[in-house]
């Protein structure tokens, strides 16, 4: 889950122990330019307090004056509409002409978001499905793969836990990229059993483990939520990471490396018993080829195509199919 959302959730909660009123808003569909994705929550205290985002600025103000102060009654859910006209678009300062659909409810019972919590910290996703019709919202198991569903009469949202990151290695890489995800609410983990890289490694947010990677992939890298890179350029390490984390649920594996060394790879991902299929999804060389040569610019490369496969920008590799850093054979910032 991103960490504006948690945020949200735990505002509810705390705020409704305080014995406050709050609304839960959420961004059901958005035409035009709009900064803020379908699925987005505001809680919003009848005093005006907000914590979240579903406009990026532009109508939070009006939103705290239409639903806060001691007028406001609960009721069923509420749809509300912004920029449907130019005027509005004016008025809101929405983008690009665009318009923006939201769902305000009364938040009745604090206990329900606290469920959702508990779930996330045993990393297990929940969906919360609210009726328009009676106003009742109920917490469900996750059997779909959508994250938010809107149709005019239920609203759903599943509830996952935090997007993980394995990186194998305490390189120069690792520490670029794991800086960048822990800005973009990825849980991240460094794994290397080398002391003469993990001693002097160190950013702030990220757990470092001494662990071998096969063990730390199968303790760590458990769930569909979960990424796995492979940056330490040591076979016997790269590979043992890779045979785990290549047979199971993780959503993205990828591997640093030229073409040439990741076609030796795959082979000997092969000799290790691992099915052509199964190779097959593993991202290497990793990140998507935007001519990235420096640490950093590989870190931005490898993190790019996490977002473009986590949103379905880029689809997850199939057989014959990878995406890449385009590492040069030779010159300056090889990676071989």
């Amino acid at each position: 889950m991103d960490a504006p959302d948690l945020e949200v959730l735990r505002s509810v909660v705390a705020w409704s122990e305080q014995g406050q009123d709050v609304w839960l808003v959420t961004v059901t569909a958005a035409w035009g330019s709009s900064p803020r994705p379908a699925g987005s929550m505001l809680a919003l205290r009848v005093d005006g307090g907000f914590v979240g985002s579903v406009s990026g600025g532009c109508v939070e103000e009006d939103l705290a004056q239409r639903l806060g102060g001691p007028a406001s009654k609960a009721g069923l859910p509420e749809i509300l509409r912004y920029g449907v006209t130019a005027e509005e678009a004016r008025q809101f300062g929405l983008p690009c002409g665009g318009c923006l659909e939201l769902v305000a409810e009364r938040v009745v019972s604090r206990e329900q978001f606290r469920a959702i919590l508990q779930s996330l910290e045993t990393r297990t996703p929940i969906a919360r499905k609210l009726c328009m019709a009676t106003g009742e919202a109920s917490l469900h198991p996750v059997t779909g793969q959508r994250d938010f569903r809107w149709d005019g009469r239920d609203m759903i949202k599943v509830f996952g836990p935090a997007w993980r990151l394995l990186v194998i290695g305490a390189g120069q890489i690792s520490r670029y990229l794991a800086q960048m995800a822990v800005a973009l609410d990825y849980e991240v983990l460094v794994c290397d059993p080398r002391a003469e890289y993990r001693d002097n490694w160190c950013v702030d947010g990220v757990e470092v483990n001494a662990s071998m990677p096969d063990d730390a992939v199968a303790a760590y890298a458990c769930d569909a939520r979960s990424a796995v890179i492979a940056l330490t350029h040591d076979p016997k390490l790269d590979d043992l990471a890779l045979v785990q984390a290549l047979g199971s649920q993780a959503f993205y594996v990828g591997a640093l490396g030229s073409a040439a060394n990741n076609a030796r790879r795959r082979e000997r991902l092969v000799s290790l018993g691992l099915s052509s299929d199964a190779v097959a999804q593993l991202h290497g060389p990793v990140g998507l080829r935007i001519g990235s040569r420096t640490p950093p610019e590989i870190a931005v490369a490898i993190l790019a195509e996490l977002i473009a496969v986590r949103t379905g920008t880029v689809p997850a590799l199939s057989s014959g199919h990878v995406l890449g850093v385009a590492h040069n054979a030779s010159g300056p910032g090889t990676v071989a």
